[in-house]
This record gives structure tokens, sequence and C-alpha cells, in this order.
């Protein structure tokens, strides 16, 4: 796929072209660089594009180099394009469900594939204007589009399409991001295969899909396409789905994708693929027996990569793992003092709202240094949620049990089930519950995982009391409106009140009554 081609996005649509026309307008013109500049980004995904506009709206002069799309993945072929489609798919589950809301749908209702995609498309071209080069450098951003690599100390060489320019900077921030990864099973290139950056390009359903990998990726697009009406087997070397979550909270999610028709093929290891004819061949080894799986099209979720390669980062002292990424400390800092890096490029939670934090923290410790580095800003600070949009979602923030006991930290535990929140039985979504640990001896929460149709949008409020430093007993003290799923939230809270309202403190509040009612 040409990098300056008209067909830079597929399919060569008006939603696909006005999305080009924002992130890689064919007729830009990179600017002649303007001197010295306060701060180089190289790569404008969500890390870059925050750290360019931060940077040029505190006066510092900004260049920004992006070789592909600005807006990254997120943008492209990652969060965007991907709840567009869940979007879709959770409309086709609904309208199937319809009669236990007394809607009867007629037979001969006609499923659109192509019309879903086509949604998808229109929006995120909707949505691109935000990381436009236009708009970009409107807010006082040089933007330029093409190669960019390290060639000294303190110059950058961008390589583009009318020519290079060579850019001059005090600081330098790496956020070049992740790219699908592959495993490397014999046969799988030659015969070809899906990944988050090719599977929204489809037009056509597929009719029979393997999902390889059942982490966050491959969970949402497996039960979207099954929603779809693909016929979708799901290959796990493990036992079960998502397995940083807690098992309950997996086994949740597991049974609805089963109930949208995916098949789960677990303990399986994909030992070959091959083509035969215009089908697809997964040959893989299950409890020790050798099968075969003819399928149109396979979807590989297996995990990211970091894009590494090409920056010249050896000739400037800046260590790197073609596994892990740049190397960084705390502060966000390479081996090279003068060089920053944020987002998917260095770090293991690879997320757009992780990737916007770390951008924050490159702009307070590259542009206000303090020569005694007080002031200094720092990822052990950051409080990190997050959600896998699967339905019901699931969203988590701080520990898990395991990793307090690891850490020595002694927590109690506590679980509300969402089939005892009147609003989730009423909206028919009472699979999930609300978890919470909480330091022992104190109200500090510590963790929290919510398993629910909204759990992305509800965990929020315990990101929040972590963040700010305070407890459980806020929660318990604030009013939440009835009904609401998010009241699972302040149920959970109770549950720990609840049990440390002791024997003891209720028989001397015994006693206080009966005096109380002699006066």
């Amino acid at each position: 796929m040409s990098l300056h081609g008209e067909n830079l996005v597929l399919p060569n649509d008006e939603h696909n072209q006005a999305l080009v026309a924002n992130v890689h307008p064919s007729n830009w013109v990179n600017p002649e660089p303007a001197g010295r500049y306060n701060i180089v980004v190289i790569g404008a995904g969500t890390a870059g594009l925050i750290t360019a506009v931060i940077a040029a709206s505190l006066g510092a002069k900004v260049a920004l180099i992006e070789r592909h799309l600005m807006g990254g993945d997120c943008l492209n072929v990652g969060c965007v394009p991907s709840k567009g489609m869940i979007r879709a798919a959770r409309a086709w589950a609904d309208v199937r469900q319809a009669a236990e809301f007394g809607l009867h749908i007629p037979a001969g209702v006609k499923y659109d594939f192509g019309a879903a995609m086509a949604r998808m498309r229109r929006l995120r071209a909707r949505i691109s204007h935000n990381d436009s080069a236009h708009r970009y450098t409107k807010l006082g951003v040089d933007v330029f589009i093409g190669n960019g690599r390290f060639t000294g100390s303190g110059t950058i060489q961008v390589e583009g399409p009318a020519g290079n320019r060579t850019l001059s900077f005090a600081r330098a921030a790496i956020c070049t991001g992740a790219r699908a990864a592959a495993p490397p099973t014999p046969g799988l290139e030659e015969t070809g295969y899906l990944t988050n950056e090719t599977i929204f390009s489809l037009t056509e359903l597929p009719l029979r899909l393997a999902v390889i990998g059942a982490g966050p990726v491959g969970c949402e697009m497996a039960q979207s396409f099954a929603r779809f009406g693909s016929r979708v087997q799901l290959f796990e070397r493990m036992g079960h789905i998502l397995p940083r979550e807690d098992a309950d909270a997996a086994e949740i999610v597991q049974a609805q994708m089963n109930k949208d028709g995916v098949e789960f093929l677990f303990n399986s290891r994909v030992t070959r693929v091959e083509r035969r004819g215009a089908e697809k061949v997964i040959h893989y080894d299950l409890q020790g027996m050798t099968n075969e799986l003819v399928v149109d099209d396979i979807l590989v979720g297996i995990g990211r990569a970091p894009n590494v390669d090409g920056l010249g980062l050896e000739l400037v002292g800046v260590e790197y793992d073609q596994r892990t990424g740049v190397k960084v400390n705390a502060g966000l800092q390479t081996t090279n003092p003068s060089i920053y890096a944020a987002g998917d490029i260095c770090f293991p939670l690879k997320f757009t709202h992780t990737a916007d934090a770390m951008a924050q923290i490159v702009i307070q410790n590259a542009l206000f240094p303090h020569p005694f580095g007080l002031g200094r800003a720092s990822t052990d600070s950051l409080i990190i949620p997050w959600a896998t949009f699967t339905e019901p979602e699931i969203a988590h923030v701080g520990m898990y049990e395991k990793d307090a006991k690891d850490k020595g930290i002694e927590v109690e535990t506590y679980t509300f089930a969402l089939d005892e929140v009147d609003r989730a039985i009423l909206d028919g979504e009472d699979d999930g519950f609300a978890r919470i640990h909480i330091q022992k001896g104190t109200d500090k929460i510590v963790g929290a995982t919510i398993v629910a149709a909204h759990a992305g949008e509800m965990i929020n409020e315990f990101s929040v009391l972590m963040k700010a430093g305070l407890g459980a007993k806020i929660i318990a003290g604030t009013i939440h409106p009835y009904p609401t799923q998010a009241e699972v939230n302040k149920k959970v809270v109770n549950l720990w009140r609840k049990a440390h309202f002791t024997p003891r403190t209720k028989a001397l509040l015994m006693k206080l009554f009966a005096w109380m009612r002699r006066k």
C-alpha cells in the first residue's frame, strides 16, 4: 500500500478519501524547518499528537513527523473503527432479541454488513478532523509527512515526497507506537490473514472466520463477527479468554460470547496454515489430536510489536528491544537524556488514554526540567484503568487480589452481583458484578473490577477516588441516582461497611438505644 497513492486506505470510497484528506493529504507540502525546535515529535498517534499540541499551546516551537496516517492506530485501525463496528453488531443482536420486548421482527429482514461498515467509515472520517494535518498546523505545530530518523545528536531527517528536510532539536520525543504482531506459524504469511490494521477494510462478511488469540482484540472482534452472522471459531492456547482478568469475570463474557455463537478451541496450538483455492486451512493440535479447520479468513489478535526500526536509534544512543520497545525510565527519558518516548513504543499498557497521560509527563520533564529533579513527573504515579468492550464489558483499575498479595498488601475483597441491582434487571443486563479490593485496616481502594454493559463508564468513579487518595467512605456517603446500574459501586462499598459493623458495636448501640427509651 503506497504511502502517497490514492489507495492509502481501503476501500477507496468517499469516506476514506475524506479521512486521508485529513490525516495524510496527498498535496501536503512539508514546511521549511524553522530553526531549532524546542521539541521534535516522531509519530502522530495519540502520544505524539498530545505532546505536540500541548507544547505548542505553551509557546514552544514544535515539529511533528508522521510517515503514515495522523491519528495513529486509535483513529485509523483501533479504538474508533472497532467501537463503530461493535455498536453495529450490538444493534444486530438487539434485533434478534427484540421479541423479548414485544417487538416481532418479520422474516426476510435484510442484514447489510457493507452498510454497517460504511457507517463506521463515515463516522471515522468525521472524527478525523480532530487529528488532521491542517488543524495541527493552525494550532502552531510544524507538520511533516514522511519518514523521520535521527541523523545526529540533535538532528532528525524527514524523507518526504518533495525532498528531505533536516530538523534541529533541543529535545525529541519518540511516539511511533506499535503494530499488530503475528505468530511465526508456518504458512501463515503465504496464506494471508487479517489484523486490526486490515479488518476494518472489509466490505463483505466472511462466512467462516477463525480468530487466533482470545485477548481483548480477539474477543471484541469474535463476538462482533458472530453477531453479524459469521461462523466464528476462536483459538486460544490457554483454558479461557482474557487471561489478564479475574477468571470469574472472564467466564461471564465467555458465556455471552458462546450465546452469540462463538465456538472456542481452548488449549489448542495452531501448527500450520495453508491455502486451498479460495479457502484457508488451519492445522492445529487439540487434546493430543491433529485437526484441521477450513475457513474463509483468519484474524490474528495476539498482541503488539513496537515500531523501532528505521529510526536511527543506535546512532543517538537510544537503547531498545524488538519485543518491549524503547527503554525509558519512570520519567520517560530514554538512554539519551535529550530524547524521550511515550505511548505503545515504550510502555506495557498499550491504551490510548495511557498514551495521553504519558504525553503530559513528557511535556513536564522535557520542557520544564529541574536541575535537582524536583517536580519531575513519573509513570509511577499513574492510575490506569482499562476496559475490554465486549458485551458485557470488563473494566479494571489498580491491583487484582493476586497483585496485592504479591506485594505483601493485605486486602479485603468484596463482590456485589448485578442481578441484585434494579436497573440492571430492568435493562436485561444483570450478568456481571462489581468487585473492590480494600487495604485491610483502612478504607483505601487498591483495585476494582466491574463486569457490566457499561463497565467502561462505571469504573471511573473508582479511578477518581484512587487518584485523589480518597477511600471507600466517600462512595458510601455519596448519593447515586436511582435507578442506575452505577448503584452497584455504592452497593459493593456497603458490603465493606456492613462487614465492619461488628457484633460488639451493635451491642453497644443496643445499650444506647435502651437507655434512650428510658429517658
